[in-house]
């Protein structure tokens, strides 16, 4: 039985609708326990998303079934467009849900390439001004 409603994201007003897709990404990422869940806010900062989260699972198989699930809840909620990379191997899944790009790793990959590090700079970086 699933227990979290089913949310339709083309009902949603565009102002709204990059909180309600990170909401529904990080309840999903609780939902399948997913480990050390970091969101970093990119507003202000990048054109390609609002918000990035960056997660592990425990193993390659706990990563692709976190991966699906999450792509599977998105396109329940209208969002065909979703696309879902790195999947065949699962250390590092990546999914882009229009404003928010959710990295999945399995931890010695995560500790890696160590993403929260490079774009937590980049986030507290001064916004460039429009010239």
């Amino acid at each position: 039985m699933d227990v979290n409603p089913v949310v339709n994201l083309d009902t949603i007003e565009a102002a709204d609708r990059s909180a309600a897709i990170l909401s529904l990404v990080l309840s999903e990422l609780e939902d399948n326990k997913a480990d050390e869940i970091v969101t970093i806010n990119l507003g202000g900062k990048t054109d390609i998303a609002d918000a990035m989260v960056v997660a592990s699972g425990r193993s390659a198989r706990h990563v692709g079934a976190i991966a699906d699930k999450i792509v599977k809840r998105l396109k329940d909620a209208g969002m065909g467009r979703a696309k879902m990379e790195g999947a065949p191997a699962c250390d590092w899944v990546l999914i882009d849900a229009e404003d928010v790009i959710v990295h999945l790793f399995r931890p010695e990959v995560r500790k890696f390439y160590n993403l929260e590090r490079i774009w937590s700079e980049t986030a507290r970086a001064p916004v460039k001004g429009d010239s």
